[in-house]
């Protein structure tokens, strides 16, 4: 189908871009109101669109859920009051993420020329094969978390609209669910779409940080090739060989130029769903255990997927971006260096000491983005399970 030809790798006689490898990422920010045309009327129009999502996912949402709770509080089930709370706190994460990478989109497009000039700097097929290869992989990538994330909106929908009640029990000043079967069904579709609205932007603010470190892998992958074939031609001169050192040395400087482009964004991101994590993966995990039937679990389960694909496939990349930065001190020190000349000796001694200090991001200044950190936020679920067993709270709330 035309629909996901991008999932797969391009053939070799086509030109594609590392910038591709975010065409589905760029698709959904532009139906959400994000990317707004450069001009004209349409701009303008495009713009009350952009305010739309925002209005609903970013402020009415987490003020709904709040008010909700004081006026509907005597009225929940333990189960409804879970389902609802597990999502209450995760939109307020998710505002405040979407809000901050709305802001900071323009270190996305910052990001993406610098990609363009690394583009440029491919060598030949091999290189080509390897971007294709990646663009593909951000693309399929994210069809998975869209699948993921809109699962768990509709199957929320679907198995409490069905079973007669509201799948989040959002505050509605103008409609009331329990006068009738169409005023539920009224109040669960304004539901869906609202929470659609936040849940698309949360999707946004957790794909792209991993997006973009794929790409940097692509390009560290790439980087590795052209320093093991350094003075591998015998018919290159020294002047030669050394120019494409010298090259090699300006490709990891604008990967790095990449990552700290990139980098402020991320921090302030992923800082606060480390802030998050544990206490809505606690909560969701109680109300799977102790207060879901089949369906209703079904739809927490997929909670639980997408709490975890918010942090856990990004962390493990950041680690596989360390490791990639020590391959390439290995590679670079079993490269054929032994007989060159001095000068080329220094330069390589030099380009290794700065390959050897790591591509870290820290979380808000506070916590190295890794998949030690990742646990070890994650725990606080397992706590809070924990404390819930003990003190035998879930037959309490019964």
């Amino acid at each position: 189908m035309v629909l996901f030809q991008l999932i797969h790798p391009a053939p070799l006689e086509e030109k594609v871009q590392s910038r591709e490898a975010n065409i589905y990422l760029y698709r959904a920010m532009w139906l959400i109101g994000w990317i707004p045309p450069k001009e004209g009327l349409l701009r303008y129009v495009y713009l009350f669109w952009t305010c739309v999502p925002f209005a609903f996912g970013v402020f009415y949402l987490p003020v709904g859920f709040i008010i909700s709770y004081v006026n509907e509080f005597k009225n929940f089930t333990p189960g409804e009051f879970l389902t609802s709370l597990q999502v209450c706190i995760n939109v307020y994460g998710a505002s405040v993420k979407s809000t901050i990478t709305y802001i900071f989109l323009w270190r996305l497009r910052k990001t993406e020329m610098l990609l363009d000039n690394l583009d440029r700097r491919l060598k030949g097929d091999g290189d080509r094969k390897k971007i294709h290869e990646m663009v593909a992989r951000c693309n399929y990538a994210f069809l998975i978390y869209s699948f993921i994330y809109c699962g768990y909106a509709g199957s929320t929908f679907l198995s409490y609209a069905l079973s007669g009640r509201p799948p989040w029990s959002v505050y509605n000043p103008f409609v009331d669910w329990r006068d009738g079967l169409g005023s539920l069904w009224i109040q669960a579709i304004f539901e869906y779409i609202t929470m659609s609205f936040a849940v698309l932007q949360d999707q946004l603010s957790d794909t792209y940080p991993l997006m973009f470190t794929i790409i940097f892998r692509a390009h560290m992958d790439v980087l590795k090739d052209h320093v093991r074939n350094l003075r591998m031609d015998p018919e290159r001169s020294e002047a030669d060989n050394y120019q494409d050192l010298v090259n090699c040395v300006i490709d990891h400087k604008m990967i790095l130029r990449c990552c700290d482009m990139i980098r402020p964004m991320i921090s302030r991101t992923i800082f606060v769903q480390f802030l998050l994590i544990g206490s809505v993966l606690g909560l969701t995990l109680i109300n799977v255990f102790f207060f879901s039937n089949f369906w209703k679990g079904v739809a927490s389960f997929l909670f639980v997927i997408t709490i975890l694909l918010q942090t856990f496939p990004f962390c493990y990349t950041c680690n596989l971006l360390l490791d990639d930065a020590q391959d390439l001190a290995n590679t670079i020190f079993q490269s054929n260096w032994v007989d060159a000349e001095p000068r080329y000796k220094a330069t390589l001694v030099h380009f290794m000491h700065h390959v050897q200090q790591p591509i870290i991001f820290i979380a808000g200044g506070i916590f190295p983005i890794s998949m030690n950190s990742n646990i070890s936020v994650a725990k606080f679920a397992f706590s809070i399970i924990t404390i819930v067993r003990q003190m035998n709270l879930a037959d309490q709330f019964q």
